[in-house]
């Protein structure tokens, strides 16, 4: 009856006068556990075992239990529970692999009662059974679970869950004999005290570690688990099939979740790294917390509420070294600090407006009452009514407007709108259209064939679609990247007849000093008489022509020609000169230029390949009137200008497209060009380019180019994409039962679950099988025994069919 009268009324003062306060603590805490009559609390850590009790005005010392000249690793505590039906009794998971028992009764200073070393590895969790005084349950990184009777010197049962780690075993609050255990290959399962060979029921909850999991206190069917993938979910056991019913997306790894207490739907998480904050989620509202705790100044490590009736006050523990209470009323609210309202821009076009509903509400009513300008003032134009905020989330309800795009009318804006779309191309319809950008992804090719035909192929994608800018990008980094002595197939095509003619750097007459003029005056009909000897000479013997040595250099001045102009050679009549006639001319005369460019012309001029440069210098034609060409024997740039030479005007061209919203083309070109760019642009700037752009393929379900551009992809971020949440359940066509193992051995039938039916080797390739009977084999021998066969080859009576 004294017990009774104290409980009462710890607990009344808690929940009425409850208030934040906190104390700082000789070392960083691992886990805290409060006792049945929320008066005392522990604190376990690697360096630091110590009980405070709860006090009005604060936290008060009580009771160190690290005792000793030498404390042994027994100390150093990883998790710590207190028994909630004997207030004397403690237990511990020792870093070393113990599991330690403490008994406050003794008259002593060491208070250690039992030392279980049957663990080989950090034990990671304890938990005493609710209502049982005697059992104790632990899960270790050893993969294994124990169940200790308290009474014994040894464990009573062991658990093993075919797994590296054990991260937390919760005995069930309803169920007297289940119990839920939580391991780092992301699987969950339930297990029966009195069935220690298997399991009762497994499922995988998260893709990675499950680093915690809580039974709900009053649904007996509710279990929550938190893991590495920055989740929590709530998951419905009492059916035959665990079944997820909530989910809670969080912006960190979860370390701890626990249900508040008499509300159904409220849970509190805090986080492994990262977020040293503690959250309060209402899983029917996912997307925003409830409340926050933001005292903690490093990782929190443990979170316990002060009482199992009493919702309002949160203990927590952290590795800054602080325990702290949290009142309920104290809490920061993220809901009241969000944006009410929101806009967003669809696929097609579309825009979505949201707002609050009590807003356009106003609005309106304003329009219908003119006896009141600024609507109805009678109440409040935010909430008719104030909600109580400790229990529930603001009832603000918003109303959705969606305005569509205009589907035509687009066509004859291609330079206006069309422009103005993502700030590329040309033609581009209304804003409303994006078929250009799925063509472009569908069409286009980023591996598989050498680099100058890919640029070709993808720009003349690009022209096709009327997008000439991006076209024209595609060819101008074919040129700057490609082999000067490797032409692409029309070029060559073109020069079949004149072999290899290099092109040198060609200027204006009055560019040049005096003295090379009259030097090139005094030699002009020597090299005329040359040049007319070389063409004549690959007309007779092209096979010489093709074997002369040296390899084409290309310079390019600010006037280029086309790309078209540049590698096509027609062999034109030119005008004929006073001084000279030539009976075949290998290069094309441009139009008359009536003044005189400031830029060089293009290159045109064909080498001897009898003549070096050390015995003669080049010939040169030059027109009598307009321009003057003339060769050098040196030239201005290397022969061969590295890919580095045009890294930076390259890099400033991707941030163009990636800052008008081209991201396709900055990851188009990225994965092209390769290692010529990619050590130009940042890591952090490549993700982020190729997020977006994979994000919009999968928008519209383009899932093989964003699977290909993730496989294209050299960011380790982005090439374990298609690698995360992808899970194959694989069940034994023997037994039909799932395979737990990573091999093809069934570990309950010992039979092989990939053997062919035809063959009966084990199928270590490709394998196919009928989704009627379960029986299958190698792919080419179903398929050759289905070609004249109707029924399946085990001969178990199945019409199989192969499609």
């Amino acid at each position: 009856m004294e017990k009774m009268t104290r409980v009462s009324t710890v607990l009344g003062s808690a929940s009425v006068g409850g208030k934040t306060m906190f104390c700082h603590l000789d070392a960083p805490a691992n886990a805290i556990s409060v006792c049945r009559d929320a008066a005392q609390v522990v604190v376990a850590g690697r360096n630091i075992f110590k009980i405070y009790a709860l006090e009005e005005e604060g936290f008060t010392e009580r009771l160190n239990l690290r005792v000793g000249r030498k404390p042994s690793l027994n100390f150093s505590c990883a998790d710590v529970m207190w028994h909630q039906v004997d207030e004397n009794l403690l237990a511990t998971a020792a870093t070393n692999g113990a599991v330690v028992t403490w008994n406050l009764g003794r008259p002593c200073r060491n208070k250690q009662e039992q030392l279980f070393t049957e663990h080989k590895r950090t034990v990671n969790k304890v938990c005493f059974h609710p209502t049982e005084v005697h059992m104790l349950l632990s899960g270790s990184q050893d993969g294994f679970m124990k169940c200790f009777d308290l009474r014994k010197k040894e464990s009573v049962s062991t658990f093993s869950g075919q797994s590296e780690s054990v991260r937390d075993v919760q005995f069930s609050m309803k169920d007297y004999f289940t119990f839920a255990a939580s391991f780092e290959n992301g699987n969950v399962q339930l297990w029966d005290i009195r069935r220690p060979d298997r399991y009762e029921r497994m499922f995988t909850a998260h893709t990675g570690p499950v680093f915690c999991c809580d039974w709900h206190p009053d649904d007996r069917g509710w279990l929550a688990t938190g893991g590495r993938d920055k989740m929590v979910k709530v998951w419905d056991m009492s059916t035959n099939r665990a079944k997820e019913v909530y989910c809670v997306q969080t912006i960190a790894s979860v370390a701890r979740v626990k249900w508040r207490p008499e509300r159904k739907h409220h849970l509190a998480t805090c986080s492994m790294m990262v977020d040293h904050n503690i959250y309060v989620w209402d899983v029917r509202r996912p997307y925003i917390p409830f409340a926050t705790f933001e005292e903690h100044k490093d990782v929190t490590t443990g979170i316990v509420w002060r009482h199992q009736h009493d919702p309002q006050v949160l203990l927590s523990g952290s590795k800054d070294s602080t325990l702290y209470q949290h009142a309920f009323k104290d809490a920061s609210r993220p809901v009241d600090r969000a944006n009410p309202e929101g806009l967003c821009f669809g696929l097609l076009g579309d825009l979505a407006f949201a707002a609050k509903e009590s807003l356009v509400a106003g609005g309106a009513e304003a329009g219908r009452k003119p006896g009141y300008p600024g609507g109805d003032r009678r109440y409040p134009i935010f909430f008719f009514k104030k909600p109580d905020v400790t229990e529930q989330f603001a009832q603000v309800a918003s109303v959705l407007s969606v305005f569509e795009a205009l589907g035509g009318g687009g066509g004859g804006g291609g330079g206006g709108v069309g422009g103005g779309v993502c700030g590329i191309g040309g033609g581009v319809a209304a804003g409303s259209r994006m078929d250009w950008f799925v063509e472009t992804a569908r069409l286009y090719l980023l591996s598989g064939k050498p680099f100058a035909e890919l640029c070709d192929h993808n720009a003349k994608v690009a022209k096709q679609l009327n997008r000439p800018q991006v076209s024209t990008t595609w060819t101008m980094l074919r040129i700057m990247f490609s082999e000067p002595a490797h032409l692409s197939s029309s070029a060559n095509h073109n020069m079949g007849k004149l072999g290899t003619l290099p092109l040198l750097n060609s200027f204006n007459m009055k560019d040049l000093s005096s003295g090379l003029n009259e030097r090139n005056k005094e030699s002009r009909q020597d090299n005329i008489h040359s040049l007319e000897t070389n063409i004549n000479n690959n007309d007779v013997d092209n096979e010489e022509t093709e074997g002369s040595e040296g390899q084409a250099e290309y310079v390019f001045g600010d006037a280029e020609l086309d790309d078209d102009d540049l590698y096509s050679m027609e062999h034109d009549n030119q005008t004929e000169e006073p001084e000279y006639t030539l009976p075949q001319e290998a290069f094309p005369l441009r139009h008359e230029i009536m003044e005189q460019p400031s830029a060089p012309e293009p290159p045109e001029k064909a080498e001897s390949p009898h003549v070096s440069g050390s015995e003669a210098e080049s010939a040169c034609l030059t027109p009598s009137e307009s321009v003057s060409l003339i060769s050098v024997s040196q030239l201005l740039f290397p022969p061969h200008l590295p890919p580095a030479f045009f890294g930076p005007v390259v890099k400033e061209m991707l941030a163009h497209y990636a800052e008008q919203g081209d991201v396709q083309m900055a990851v188009s070109v990225l994965i092209v060009l390769g290692e010529r760019i990619r050590k130009e642009i940042d890591d952090l700037t490549q993700e982020h380019w190729y997020t977006s752009y994979i994000d919009l393929l999968q928008r519209f379900e383009l899932w093989n180019v964003s699977n290909e551009v993730i496989k294209l992809s050299t960011c380790a971020a982005i090439g374990c994409l298609n690698q995360t949440s992808t899970t194959l359940h694989i069940n034994c066509s023997n037994c039909k039962r799932p395979m737990n193992n990573r091999g093809w051995i069934c570990d309950r039938c010992h039979q092989c679950a990939s053997v062919c039916a035809v063959c009966h080797h084990v199928v270590r390739g490709l394998f196919v099988w009928c989704q009627g009977c379960g029986h299958g084999g190698h792919l080419e021998h179903m398929r050759s025994w289905l070609r004249d066969n109707t029924h399946c080859p085990t001969g178990c009576g199945h019409l199989c069919e192969y499609t």
